[in-house]
């Protein structure tokens, strides 16, 4: 494979990095133990512990967080992750610590169920399906005990969700499967927390009727869909009983919910399904989460998203706003959730709408780099043949640094501190943030060991030529696979410059190198002539509108009320979509909106389809 050209030579690179050339330097980001930010931006740069599945098959690396069970214990939130080996805890979250507990689940715990009862937090989640409920009132500490009274139920326990409620008696909530429904049983909290008869089968997918319950990408694919992930949040006098659908390495991962007076059912179907999913944009899927009240009292909804490119199951976790409408509909605001959004701590004037407005520069522009591209073979685990994941893309060129796809990525064919990766945004504007996502490329690293860390610094400049530092990452010994970086003040840039020191893993390799800020001209215009018809599936709806003459994209809303339309899915570079969520008995409003570096549309008239 033939190295790419070169835009202009080193010796450039390292004339214009001289001091003689920089501007005034001014207030800039660096690398701290602690992030003093209002913001933050999905998916959650924590520290992915890396995954030994296919260790001694293949030896294929990847790291993954999947299937996020939060809890609020006196105040600090407590986030238990599929085989991490441990877990997470914040007071802010923004600033997450990882706990490696005196005595967890040797092969890391599987879709972990926690909550919270009688000044302990209870935790359920034996890889096996066959534990008991483990137990601890200093989760700092980890010293975990267990009754060692295993939960015999018939078919194991997948997916657990342990619900304690007002009245201390608890529940478990549990399944993973396209053949079993989701399932409940009160639990004996005085007699080691076994079951108190027998299993309730609580609720089945419907893909027939549920447009968004169907499998594979976009709701493509006829294989059985799974249901799994259960989680109960209780709402004045409403059970939520929340599961995820239809499958975790898709685009189109989400989150449903049933209700109910008690909880254990009957159980109705919420006509608003889904409530957590977000289809489009950078890092897709918004399924098998939690939902958790902050400590002001606002609700946030952890789900997983996906990446799938060395295994299925390559994921990472995203954070929402999240709530219940005057007439107790809940809702999860995914719209322009991989952009950065105001942290729990930091007022707004409405949780719902927490977006900052801060748009992405970095978008399809010109880009340059001095480092040759890599001609290695990946090494992964490909199930594309069988219809359970999507195809690799075998094209590791450096435009695949800002095409806003997780699942493509640039890889250097060297990993020193000489390379950069350079972004010409093409106009002066505000820069305001900046994250950078790594990739696992043939990675050699499993578990969590001590050595993980990204050095870098990041450079802009007005012309080309005279360069200020604005993020200095050189020292930086915390392991920031998504590194999430507000910036102290805007920064007036056109270019915007990666410049590498080290990274842990063999390759430097970048999914996508993303500038977040506001241009300097004028909105976008509304879409015009929106137009929507359901097909004769009722299950799908086809949307078009007008193209807006320079929008980045479009995010469309719907939903079955006028004045609330939560679920939204965002476009790039089509004036169109084919909508495949919908239930086959409930009538939509839709809207449009364009959106580009310099903000947000306004939204186009509402339309209604029967």
């Amino acid at each position: 494979m033939k190295s790419i050209n070169l835009f202009f030579p080193l010796l450039l690179l390292l004339a214009c990095s001289g001091p003689e050339q920089h501007q005034p330097k001014v207030s800039f980001a660096t690398a701290q133990e602690q992030k003093n930010y209002k913001t933050y931006c999905n998916p959650l740069d924590i520290d992915y512990t890396y995954m030994s599945h296919y260790r001694a098959n293949n030896n294929v690396s990847y790291r993954s967080g999947a299937d996020p069970a939060i809890v609020n214990f006196k105040g600090t939130y407590y986030m238990f992750v599929t085989r991490s080996h441990g877990y997470w805890a914040s007071e802010d979250m923004s600033n997450w610590r990882f706990i490696r507990p005196q005595s967890w689940y040797f092969n890391g715990s599987n879709a972990p169920a926690a909550t919270v009862r009688d000044g302990k937090i209870l935790v359920l989640g034996d890889p096996s399906g066959r534990g008991a409920v483990i137990e601890t009132d200093n989760p700092e500490l980890g010293d975990w005990k267990t009754n060692f009274a295993v939960i015999n139920t018939p078919n194991g326990v997948q997916d657990p969700m342990l619900f304690t409620d007002d009245d201390g008696r608890v529940y478990l909530y549990e399944e993973s499967s396209n053949k079993f429904p989701i399932r409940g049983v009160e639990l004996d909290p005085d007699n080691y927390y076994i079951p108190k008869g027998e299993q309730t089968d609580l609720l089945y997918l419907q893909p027939e009727k549920h447009g968004w319950e169907r499998f594979g990408q976009d709701h493509k694919s006829d294989i059985q869909p799974f249901i799994e992930g259960p989680w109960m949040v209780k709402h004045g006098d409403t059970y939520y009983l929340e599961y995820g659908a239809p499958g975790t390495q898709w685009n189109v991962y989400a989150d449903g919910v049933y209700t109910s007076k008690s909880p254990l059912g009957p159980f109705e179907y919420a006509p608003y399904n889904p409530i957590s999913y977000k289809p489009g944009g950078f890092l897709k899927g918004s399924g098998h989460g939690s939902t958790v009240r902050d400590n002001n009292g606002n609700y946030w909804h952890y789900a997983t998203m996906a990446i799938s490119v060395n295994y299925k199951f390559e994921r990472r976790i995203g954070m929402y706003p999240a709530g219940f409408e005057e007439n107790g509909q809940m809702y999860v605001n995914t719209a322009y959730g991989d952009y950065p959004h105001y942290l729990p701590g930091t007022p707004v004037e409405d949780h719902k709408n927490r977006f900052t407005g801060w748009m992405l520069l970095s978008y399809n522009k010109p880009v340059r780099t001095n480092s040759g591209l890599v001609s290695q073979e990946i090494n992964v685990v490909d199930e594309s043949e069988s219809g359970y994941m999507l195809g690799q893309i075998r094209e590791f060129d450096i435009r695949k640094i800002n095409d806003e796809e997780i699942r493509s990525y640039w890889v250097s064919e060297a990993n020193n501190d000489s390379i950069f990766v350079e972004v010409d945004l093409e106009k002066t504007m505000d820069v305001k943030a900046i994250q950078i996502n790594f990739q696992d490329f043939n990675s050699k690293i499993f578990g969590r060991p001590d050595t993980l860390r990204q050095q870098f610094t990041i450079e802009a400049s007005i012309d080309g030529n005279k360069w200020q530092t604005i993020a200095d990452y050189s020292e930086n010994m915390r392991d920031m696979p998504h590194g999430y970086i507000e910036l102290p003040q805007a920064i007036e840039a056109r270019y915007v410059r990666y410049n590498h020191v080290y990274c842990t893993n063999e390759y430097l390799s970048i999914s996508e190198f993303r500038v977040f800020g506001n241009g300097k001209e004028d909105l976008p215009e509304t879409p015009a002539n929106f137009k929507v018809s359901r097909q004769k599936d009722r299950r799908n709806a086809d949307l078009s509108w007008d193209t807006v003459e320079g929008a980045t994209g479009y995010v469309i809303y719907w939903g079955i009320a006028e004045d609330k339309l939560n679920l939204s899915a965002m476009i790039y570079g089509t004036n169109s979509y084919e909508l495949r969520a919908l239930n086959t008995d409930t009538g939509y409003y839709y809207q449009v909106e364009a959106f580009d570096e310099n903000g947000i549309s306004e939204r186009s008239e509402i339309l209604f389809t029967q």
